[in-house]
């Protein structure tokens, strides 16, 4: 299905149902959006996290055993 169709069956509905088309379509993108910047975020912070000792510091027990005190 090319735009120009699915603009004719948008056409076709309701109002509330082109509203509500209209907000997933919005909701979609912006998830979408969101999804792809935190991914740029985190490929562009990958390189620190791998090799920053201040980042990784922690890391160098994250095998050893944990025990609470109370």
């Amino acid at each position: 299905m090319n735009t120009n169709e699915i603009i004719k069956e948008i056409k076709r509905l309701s109002i509330p149902k082109r509203i509500y088309v209209i907000e997933k379509t919005v909701h979609s993108i912006r998830k979408n959006e969101n999804l792809n910047q935190m991914k740029k975020a985190a490929d562009a912070l990958s390189i620190d996290y791998k090799s920053n000792n201040e980042l990784t510091a922690f890391s160098t027990i994250d095998f050893e055993d944990f025990y609470e005190t109370r």
